[in-house]
């Protein structure tokens, strides 16, 4: 089981790391230049690569903790309510990872309406949800 939460931990770590600098390139294409053409089909292009290696990524993150869950039984049973909240939470980064594709593809078709400083917000996101995993996982609050 050690090994399996390990592997857990270092997917999700590298899952997040994904998702706290995608948006950093969404700001940096909302801020591109008109006409400046080859600077925009770079941001793509690393925002592309990025999100197919951040979804690779997701998959054994959610599959290993689905593993610890189902299979092992870590938070199951009375006094785990912290799992209920956890698994909230887990939705709500995968929202969020699709919430980035859809941006992408927006940002792709120049469809998109967002500012720069709408994207630095939008960035903050993953932060807060790994912060309230960490503390629901260590702290167990309920």
């Amino acid at each position: 089981m050690l090994w399996i939460k390990a592997l857990h931990i270092v997917f999700v770590a590298s899952w997040f790391a994904g998702l706290f600098y995608l948006p950093r390139i969404f700001v940096n294409l909302a801020m591109v230049a008109p006409g400046s053409v080859a600077e925009r089909e770079r941001l793509v292009l690393m925002a592309r690569k990025l999100l197919r290696f951040t979804t690779i990524l997701a998959v054994p993150a959610v599959a290993l903790g689905l593993w610890l869950w189902l299979g092992y039984g870590i938070g199951r049973g009375p006094g785990n309510g912290w799992m209920h909240a956890k698994l909230a939470v887990v939705l709500l980064v995968i929202g969020y990872h699709h919430a980035c594709a859809v941006l992408l593809r927006k940002l792709i078709a120049e469809t998109s309406r967002k500012s720069h400083v709408w994207f630095r917000w939008f960035n903050e996101v993953p932060v807060l949800l790994l912060l309230m995993a960490v503390v629901l996982v260590v702290v167990k609050p309920f």
